[in-house]
């Protein structure tokens, strides 16, 4: 349902906007992580390794739709809550037209250059061909991810967090039964679940493009549009979303690229590799909470922008940072009480000096931290609402390239080994949340409205 998010206290309708995208994206991860426990549990542990080592180009590929979305949600909902809705219907299609096109583009690129990608990340061979074939076939999905992601960044623009929600519930529920379905009856293994997780995406992607589709045709425009011709799609559209969409891009990218971290993890081989993988798929299960508290101080943002009340920005913010202090404290909690457990998960419980042996102090070390990680992503979900991607930009790069950085020195010049990457994960998030609240502090952020452009 669409909700207007310039109205109301901010900590109680950020809490119920924000929890549902949390949900979301909890059932979102859900694809990877059954795809690493299905092939961990019943295939074994070069699989793990398998689908681990092509998890940096599979986060770049999702970078790129996400980041590019995320300039549809920022004008989607400074139109929004400007009430200029014929424009907004004009920037939804062409935010669908052109992201679909180039979801297409990423599909057979990817496709086609899986394994040179693979062989630059220094995959490991014994696990090159599992890795090449998960990759390939999860490229062939491309164009659902793509369509997914500026359709859930649609709904939140709007305020709805509770559409996109249903459908990935569903979604993963499908991925969960065909993983099982085609790796254990059909023995199909990596293959198998790469294809459960491109079947589940394309159901979930075209339904939820069929119920926006009705959605908008029954959303009235402005009485002074009333009967001028909706253009599908518009120029001016595709710049303001590439103001924000590109530098979200570089970001998410940038991010990915930080992943890229992951030749540094495969030089310590294939047994670290998998202990990595598995506590990174906890690790990002734990992020969630504060990604999603950024995404909704984002919307919150544009539509107040859009409504000219920037007092209520500074609410926002306020209220979203108590929300991260408090999910942060609580996973960390739950990560020392039961890390062991959630690893096994994925990997063999009583293999202390293997995979277990390296997973265990990634989580426990990281995860003292996610404080730091909510500082940095609060105020640069408020940086990228109000248009201010300069400044989101520069504090993303500083965290991200500092941590590779930090990484790759630490583990070259001090006794640390491979512990040395997970400290360069905090290092990396208090240099960007330096950056972020001090633009913040500025106020400079007030007077960079992208709609108005």
């Amino acid at each position: 349902m669409v909700k207007n998010l310039t109205e109301g206290r901010p900590l109680n309708l950020l809490f119920f906007f924000a929890l549902p995208m949390v949900a979301g994206n909890l059932f979102q991860q859900l694809y990877n992580m059954v795809d690493t426990a299905v092939v961990g549990k019943f295939v074994g542990e070069d699989a793990v390794a398998a689908v681990g080592s092509s998890f940096p180009i599979v986060f770049l590929s999702v970078a790129v739709a996400s980041g590019l979305s995320m300039g549809c949600t920022v004008v989607v909902s400074q139109l929004f809550g400007a009430g200029r809705i014929h424009e907004m219907k004009t920037t939804i299609s062409t935010a669908i037209i052109s992201l679909g096109v180039l979801g297409l583009l990423i599909m057979g690129l990817g496709t086609l250059l899986a394994g040179p990608l693979l062989q630059l990340l220094g995959t490991d061979p014994d696990i090159m061909a599992d890795s090449r074939t998960y990759l390939q076939i999860y490229f062939g999905g491309a164009v659902f991810l793509f369509l997914y992601n500026t359709l859930n960044g649609i709904y939140n623009a709007q305020g709805d967090s509770k559409t996109p929600l249903i459908f990935l519930m569903i979604s993963s529920l499908t991925n969960i039964a065909l993983d099982l379905l085609f790796v254990i009856r059909f023995g199909m293994g990596v293959a198998g679940v790469a294809w459960a997780t491109l079947i589940a995406q394309g159901l979930c992607a075209v339904a939820s493009l069929l119920v926006l589709l009705h959605r908008m045709r029954r959303m009235p425009c402005e009485p002074e549009k009333q009967g001028v011709k909706l253009p599908l799609f518009h120029m001016v559209a595709v710049k303001r979303i590439a103001q924000i969409g590109l530098p979200s891009m570089l970001q998410q990218s940038l991010v990915s690229l930080s992943m890229m971290m992951q030749g540094l993890v495969n030089s310590f081989g294939k047994v670290l590799v998998a202990g990595y993988t598995a506590a990174t798929k906890i690790d990002s299960l734990a992020m969630l909470p504060n990604m999603n508290i950024s995404n909704a101080m984002s919307s919150f943002t544009a539509q107040n922008i859009g409504a000219g009340k920037y007092e209520r920005v500074k609410e926002g913010l306020k209220a979203c940072l108590l929300m991260v202090a408090v999910f942060s404290l609580l996973i960390t909690v739950i990560i020392f009480l039961f890390g062991n457990q959630l690893l096994s998960l994925f990997l063999d419980p009583g293999d202390a000096s293997g995979a277990m042996g390296y997973g265990l102090p990634y989580m426990h070390t990281v995860s003292l931290f996610y404080i730091l990680m909510g500082l940095l992503f609060v105020p640069n979900g408020m940086l990228r609402g109000a248009g201010d991607m300069a400044a989101f930009t520069f504090s993303s790069m500083a965290n991200l390239f500092s941590r590779v950085g930090i990484a790759y020195a630490l583990v070259y010049l001090t006794p640390l080994g491979a512990n040395a990457i997970w400290w360069s994960i905090p290092a990396g998030w208090l240099i960007g949340a330096a950056v972020s609240l001090l633009r913040v502090k500025s106020g400079k952020w007030m007077r960079k409205a992208v709609a108005d452009r």
